[in-house]
């Protein structure tokens, strides 16, 4: 008769540890794509290119963005061993659409028209300290942890000489953060475009109809990446909250 007792216990143990875990709830307080691509390689010409590409309003990422984020909540989300807050709770929430992030309004890197947000979240950079992330723990009190995602873009080199090639490579960043502010796991992955776009004298053409292909098409094959690894990499990851 004990063994029946012992896995009756085991059973109901099993049960009390999932309904706990299903229980845990996360906040998404900021999602957004980074606007001005990286070509920190390619010097200062390449530099000034990239900021009047930003400029550019062919240069749109609103629907690579949308894309990206239809992905995550429905897709990427269900291999979370925690519950996303439903996200009219987070960018209908008064004090959050009052709330002023550091660093949103700085200069430099981190220029407001450098960030594409989603619509109805705010830009949460990604700084040294825990100042936005405590703030915002606060005002989202009911979750056990927030979550921040961005995704960011540079360009890198194919090839040899002055007549190689560049491709643009899509990054995805997700950081979780529990009660005590503290990182529970941080996910950095990337993919490259399958096209790529000529060096002139070892400048990239930073043109709209040149990148934003080829952004579009490092996006999907990051998503494609992350639709595969995304449980792998949950799975690897500190997920305790």
């Amino acid at each position: 008769m004990r063994k029946p007792l012992i896995f009756s216990t085991l059973f109901c143990l099993l049960l009390i540890t999932t309904s706990y875990a299903q229980t845990k709830k996360v906040a998404v307080v900021t999602f957004y794509a980074v606007k001005k691509i990286g070509v920190s390689t390619f010097g200062d010409a390449a530099t000034a290119a990239v900021t009047q590409l930003v400029d550019d309003p062919n240069f749109n990422m609103s629907p690579l963005l949308q894309n990206f984020h239809d992905q995550f909540f429905n897709t990427y989300s269900k291999d979370f061993p925690f519950q996303l807050l439903p996200e009219a709770e987070i960018t209908g929430n008064a004090e959050y659409k009052a709330y002023n992030p550091a660093g949103e309004a700085t200069g430099g890197v981190f220029k407001d028209n450098y960030n594409l947000p989603f619509e109805g979240y705010k830009i949460v950079l990604p700084l040294i300290g825990r100042q936005n992330e405590n703030a915002l723990l606060k005002i989202f009190n009911q979750a056990d942890g927030v979550m921040k995602v961005y995704i960011d873009f540079d360009l890198v080199k194919v090839g040899f000489g002055g007549m190689g090639l560049v491709k643009v490579n899509a990054h995805t960043n997700i950081a979780l953060f529990n009660k005590a502010g503290d990182k529970v796991f941080s996910i950095r992955s990337d993919a490259k475009s399958k096209g790529g776009s000529p060096l002139i004298a070892g400048i990239p053409v930073l043109k709209a109809d040149k990148i934003l292909p080829m952004c579009e098409s490092a996006l999907n094959e990051l998503m494609i990446t992350l639709q595969k690894d995304m449980p792998k990499m949950i799975k690897k990851a500190d997920s305790k909250l």
